[in-house]
């Protein structure tokens, strides 16, 4: 990813104006949203380290392949929310299958522990 090209999970930034200072570490995600629009731009960027990081030790994989990871294209927020210490996120995820544009629609989970989100886990649709 460009610094300076649009930030993959769709807000109206620049990559270094976004999503970069999570990814880098500079900046914790302040709310389930903030936290699955940088874990998208994450996939875009198989940066499998950040996703590690923020996957919840409870149902993280033991070792994450990006190799097969699609084409992603564009994100779709559909709804958030946050009750304490628990956040929700219905998103879809566009990407190229062949000469196709698919997307996977998803209903994830999220945990905050210590001041910090983390993905929990996710439904699709």
């Amino acid at each position: 990813m460009q610094m300076t090209e649009p930030c993959p999970c769709g807000l109206d930034k620049t990559y270094q104006d976004c999503c970069y200072a999570y990814h880098s570490g500079e900046a914790t995600a302040q709310s389930p949203e903030a936290l699955m629009r940088s874990r998208y731009s994450a996939f875009v960027g198989r940066l499998a380290g950040y996703l590690e990081a923020t996957w919840h030790s409870s149902s993280r994989p033991p070792l994450l392949d990006l190799s097969d990871s699609p084409n992603w294209l564009k994100l779709q927020v559909i709804s958030s929310s946050v009750d304490q210490n628990k956040g929700k996120v219905h998103f879809r995820a566009f990407y190229k299958d062949g000469d196709d544009v698919a997307f996977m629609e998803e209903q994830s989970d999220f945990v905050q522990e210590d001041g910090k989100w983390y993905y929990l886990s996710g439904e699709t649709n």
